[in-house]
């Protein structure tokens, strides 16, 4: 089931929403409610919820302005909008922050029903992706990962980890698997037993490894490609991980 927030300032609709229309039956599970969009935005900080059903019009914070900062901290659930006007300067700015549905109100349960359809239809086939074969692990983690990692979002996570090395962040595999940046931290570490940073920083050294073993890059040239501007900090990284500076272990292959 996909985690539904529905956002609306007037009671009524939340409660219509939320206990009339049959969700579970098109794959969604009502996780809450806020009556304003700065209610939603905390409540999304601190829950992992899938999509937004936001009213446009709220008070404290609109439903724009919502989409706004979600989108430009790249941590934004699907959203759906609800608007009691038709209003196309509106539409057009929700669509520049990632929004693509706009249902009008009084919401009819035909286009609740196809706009959810659709929206199931389109997440399920982002769900199928993370569960393809993984990439070869030839710069892997050198530690073993708990049965956990074998979970569809933790694949989906490794696999923007292994594809970004150089500008991988929390915030970015956050945005890949549509989870808010908090959650995703204790989700990774509760599935696999690590934190996001060390498996992040092993991925980063075992390439660095790599790239020294099979190439003639220089120290800091090494250090750029896999994620760190300072050469002194990879070395520092570097030493730690395998107990020689870059240049040390470059000699220890005879290179």
């Amino acid at each position: 089931m996909y985690k539904l927030l529905i956002a609306d300032d007037e009671a009524e609709i939340r409660h219509g929403l939320g206990n009339y229309f049959p969700w579970s039956e098109l794959g969604f599970e009502v996780d809450g409610f806020a009556q304003n969009g700065l209610e939603a935005l905390e409540y999304i900080g601190c829950h992992s919820v899938d999509v937004l059903l936001c009213d446009v019009m709220m008070p404290v914070m609109t439903g724009i302005e919502v989409a706004e900062y979600l989108h430009r901290q790249k941590t934004s659930p699907r959203i759906v909008f609800l608007s009691a006007h038709r209003d196309f300067d509106a539409a057009c700015r929700a669509m520049e922050f990632g929004v693509r549905s706009y249902i009008l109100k009084p919401t009819r349960y035909q286009e609740l029903k196809d706009t959810f359809t659709t929206l199931k239809e389109a997440m399920d086939q982002e769900a199928q992706t993370a569960l393809s074969p993984e990439p070869e692990q030839t710069d892997g983690p050198s530690f073993p990962l708990q049965e956990g990692a074998s979970d569809p979002i933790i694949l989906r996570i490794m696999r923007y980890i292994d594809g970004n090395c150089s500008e991988a962040t929390l915030e970015g595999s956050a945005l890949a698997v549509r989870m808010n940046p908090t959650y995703v931290s204790k989700y990774f570490k509760q599935k696999t037993g690590i934190n996001f940073s060390e498996y992040l920083n092993d991925v980063r050294m075992s390439k660095a490894a790599g790239m020294l073993e099979s190439s003639d890059c220089r120290t800091y040239e090494v250090s750029e490609a896999v994620g760190y501007q300072n050469p002194k900090n990879f070395t520092r990284s570097f030493k730690r991980r395998f107990g020689k500076t870059p240049r040390e272990f470059r000699q220890g292959l005879g290179l």
